[in-house]
């Protein structure tokens, strides 16, 4: 069973074995179906109209004041939607403290016609097509790397943007960096018609989720599902499979969603990481995510946690019948 997943269904063609080439990146750039996103620090620019439009031509960005575009370093070739419609990310010289405050959200100062909402909502709130919010998320990954790997690792020397964005070269020492991306695995636990939720302190008040935690050095997804979940809430697993993956750009992570069949019940909650944990039942499950249950309130939709319950539903549903 598959539902959407937020983030998901990129529709770029990356072309990764093309954009090494200069003159092939400055042909995308000059192409007449050219577009680009772009970006007040991680927060993209919308065109603020009916079915909001996240891809901006030459032509409009012609029409951008002059000192908001930011240096050449900060365009990104992010990958070809269809043969002749490169796409480009690109980040504005600006800040989120100066733009103007409206009451529908910030907006470039002097142009009432963008807005600048953050990317959790252009997605819960579907502002744009999902093709469109999907490379806004890889677009926001890759700005957000650039922007704090601007000097060499290896020798601290400043480096430059290569490879249409998508690799920095380090003029001294000749290293070269590439964009990353860290793991984490996301379980539902599992046992029966049961399944365990838990909640951080951080969450609004009554927002339950799966567990989750960044995968290690040196470590299997089978390997790292067991570990977070003995820890979080001292409880054993055994079969590990997995469901499905999500790119979250918050600021740049893989989500590995998987189910986890747990070996023992009682739960040892690890409070600094949790406030709660518990067992639910599948009807549970089904009022939370119909919005009707009197305790629990479900993941945003966007989420691959809200995947997870889904699919851990209709799959007790196939059962039952």
């Amino acid at each position: 069973m598959i539902f959407p997943i937020g983030f998901s269904g990129n529709p770029l063609d990356r072309i990764g074995e093309l954009r090494g080439d200069p003159a092939f990146v400055a042909r995308c750039a000059q192409a007449a179906g050219a577009r680009t996103v772009l970006f007040v620090e991680d927060c993209p620019v919308l065109q603020a109209q009916p079915g909001s439009e996240a891809l901006f031509s030459q032509t409009e960005l012609d029409g951008l004041a002059p000192d908001l575009l930011g240096p050449e370093s900060e365009v990104i070739l992010l990958g070809q939607w269809g043969p002749k419609r490169p796409i480009f990310a690109r980040q504005l010289n600006l800040a989120l403290a100066q733009l103007d405050q409206s009451p529908d959200g910030l907006r470039i100062p002097g142009r009432p016609d963008l807005t600048v909402p953050n990317l959790r909502t252009i997605a819960a709130g579907a502002l744009a097509e999902p093709g469109q919010v999907a490379l806004l998320g890889q677009a926001k990954s890759l700005l957000h790397w650039h922007a704090h790997h601007r000097f060499c690792s290896a020798c601290g020397t400043p480096s430059n943007a290569t490879h249409g964005g998508w690799r920095r070269d380090c003029p001294t020492c000749h290293a070269q960096h590439f964009p990353r991306t860290d793991p984490v695995v996301i379980m539902l636990v599992v046992d029966g018609d049961k399944c365990l939720i838990g909640r951080q302190p951080r969450f609004p008040a009554g927002l339950y989720s799966a567990l989750a935690g960044f995968l290690e050095p040196g470590e299997t997804v089978e390997e790292a599902v067991r570990r977070e979940v003995r820890e979080e809430v001292g409880i054993e697993i055994g079969a590990v499979s997995y469901v499905a993956s999500q790119p979250w750009p918050f600021p740049s992570s893989i989500m590995i969603g998987c189910f986890a069949q747990a070996i023992s019940r009682d739960i040892t909650l690890d409070e600094t990481e949790l406030e709660d944990a518990c067992w639910v039942s599948r009807q549970d499950v089904v009022e939370m995510l119909e919005g009707r249950h009197p305790r629990f309130i479900k993941p945003q939709s966007i989420a691959i946690a809200s995947h997870l319950l889904r699919v851990w539903c209709a799959d007790m549903t196939k059962t039952e019948v």
